[in-house]
């Protein structure tokens, strides 16, 4: 079954360019920038970067060691990967229904 979005007040259907509701979800979140020379660089959400600018600002303080501001980033990460991957899931079911 392809994912449709319902007009309501028209009640004709219109198919979405990429089909999955998911990956559209993902590309809304992320920021692209272009760098001359280097190419398309993609970068995280702002949240994620100001926590990252936030632990690497304790570290560079020398509030927190470096060994500890490398497991937090690192369980930030696992953290939302697993998010993003339960999120896909989610979308690809609403798809499917």
């Amino acid at each position: 079954m392809s994912p449709t979005n319902r007009t309501p007040a028209t009640g004709t259907t219109q198919r979405s360019a990429d089909p999955s509701a998911a990956s559209q979800a993902c590309e809304k979140n992320s920021l692209s920038i272009i760098l001359p020379g280097v190419g398309q660089l993609k970068l995280p959400p702002p949240e994620q970067l100001a926590y990252f600018a936030g632990i690497a600002a304790l570290t560079a303080l020398e509030i927190i060691e470096w060994p500890v501001a490398v497991v937090l980033a690192a369980g930030h990460i696992l953290a939302d990967q697993r998010r993003n991957k339960i999120l896909h899931d989610f979308g690809e079911a609403l798809e499917e229904a």
